[in-house]
């Protein structure tokens, strides 16, 4: 990742949360600590941030606190043609009628191209995959209610009594922060809640995760492997993180940019 990209991250988290550690911006950026303390030293310099002991803070405390996690706008500029096999793979699991919840996220936002010639019944938390719908498709949409977090571009609510308990799918797509031995990981406690009620409003779940996912971790599990039908990813996945699937009894197909794909484990 270029210095431009992570500063750019690193002043969208200050913006979001009153006080950003320097763990936190490397689990955002991926780069290492000396290299986050550089560019939060910088960035101070700068006057664009102020630099506290262990992180950072914005300049002004932020009003409304977001969302852990990279902002809409950047994730969506990465591994951009992974994404789209792996979305486009998810789509072809699908049947006209079906009723299925596509949670927020850069790779099932790919998921709107190829739904576009079909017709199901969507139920969304993401505000860019129901407006691309509504406006590309012939196909039924459903939001959730709640709060829009702008840099995340999705919609959540901590209430029980959303429209989230519903809507019952056959099957739940969605992103995930990370892939470990102990589940599904994401990077945020609002999220969790949030997805947790959806995932229990479906019988599938299938989660698309770039291969780079199973590298990634976080210290909040949303659910455990044994919870996940099917994992989409792209052929970079490698043995260990196929293994780990197939001991967990989760399907794993493998999307190629070049459009083909194979089921490799179940």
């Amino acid at each position: 990742m270029h210095e431009k990209e992570r500063h750019t991250i690193i002043l969208s988290a200050v913006e979001e949360r009153p006080v950003v550690t320097v763990g936190d911006l490397c689990n955002l950026t991926g780069a290492s600590e000396a290299t986050i303390r550089r560019d939060i030293a910088t960035l101070d310099h700068e006057k664009l941030l102020r630099r506290v002991r262990g992180g950072a803070e914005a300049l002004s405390p932020p009003q409304f606190v977001g969302l852990a996690g990279r902002p809409f706008s950047v994730n969506e500029t990465m591994r951009i043609e992974e994404k789209q096999a792996i979305a486009a793979a998810a789509v072809e699991l699908c049947d006209d009628g079906d009723a299925i919840i596509i949670n927020g996220g850069t790779t099932t936002f790919q998921m709107v191209h190829p739904l576009a010639s079909r017709r199901m019944q969507v139920f969304t938390n993401s505000f860019p995959i129901a407006e691309h719908l509504l406006k590309h498709s012939k196909n039924t949409v459903m939001l959730s209610g709640g709060t829009i977090y702008r840099e995340q571009n999705i919609i959540l609510s901590p209430f029980d009594n959303d429209v989230t308990r519903n809507f019952c799918a056959r099957r739940m797509f969605m992103g995930a922060q990370g892939l470990g031995p102990l589940g599904l990981m994401e990077a945020d406690p609002l999220l969790i809640q949030a997805e947790q009620k959806l995932i229990g409003q479906a019988d599938e779940l299938i989660v698309l995760a770039d291969s780079s996912k199973f590298e990634q971790r976080s210290s909040l599990v949303l659910c455990p492997l044994n919870r996940i039908t099917k994992v989409i990813t792209d052929d970079r996945i490698s043995d260990k993180a196929a293994a780990m699937l197939d001991a967990a009894e989760v399907t794993l197909i493998v999307a190629h940019s070049g459009g083909a794909q194979k089921n490799v484990a179940s």
